[in-house]
C-alpha cells in the first residue's frame, strides 16, 4: 500500500471518493483513506460505459479481504471509459488509487456541480488529519 496522500489538484466526496474535473469529463476514484480502510482490493465491478451516475449514490462495488464497499459517485453525468486494468488487476487501487487505480471517467451533466466537493485542505479537517 502506498503512503498517505491527497492530491491538492482533486476534488474530494465525504464518502472518500475523488474526482479529476477536466472541463465537461471527469475521472473518478477513491481515495487514499478509503482503499486503506477497505484492505486489500481483490475484485472491481464497474458500471457499464453509457450508464448515468447521480452525485451521492452508488455506482460500483469493491471487495477486498474484508468486505464488499459500494463506491459513491461523487458528482452526476454518464460514463464514459471504465478502467478495464483495474477490472482486470484490482490490487492497483490500493497500489496507485489516484493514478492507474482510478475508476471511471464520466461526461458530466452540470460541472458546476464540483463547487460542492471539498478541496483538499477540507477533506483532510474532516478525517482530523488537517
Amino acid at each position: 500500500m502506498t503512503d498517505p496522500s491527497y492530491p491538492a489538484e482533486l476534488l474530494y466526496h465525504p464518502a472518500h471518493d475523488w474526482a479529476r474535473v477536466e472541463g465537461e469529463a471527469a475521472t473518478f476514484g477513491i481515495t487514499w483513506f478509503a482503499q486503506d480502510a477497505v484492505g486489500e482490493v481483490v475484485f472491481f465491478a464497474p458500471p457499464a460505459v453509457g450508464t448515468r451516475l447521480r452525485k451521492d449514490e452508488s455506482y460500483a462495488e469493491i471487495e477486498s479481504v474484508k468486505a464488499v464497499s459500494e463506491v459513491v459517485a461523487p458528482l452526476s453525468g454518464e460514463v464514459i471509459e471504465v478502467n478495464a486494468a483495474a477490472e482486470a488487476e484490482p490490487e492497483i487501487i490500493n497500489a496507485d488509487p489516484y493514478g492507474a487505480g482510478w475508476m471511471v471517467k464520466v461526461r458530466l451533466d452540470d460541472p458546476a456541480e464540483a463547487e460542492g466537493l471539498l478541496a483538499v485542505a477540507a477533506y483532510r479537517e474532516m478525517l482530523g488529519d488537517a
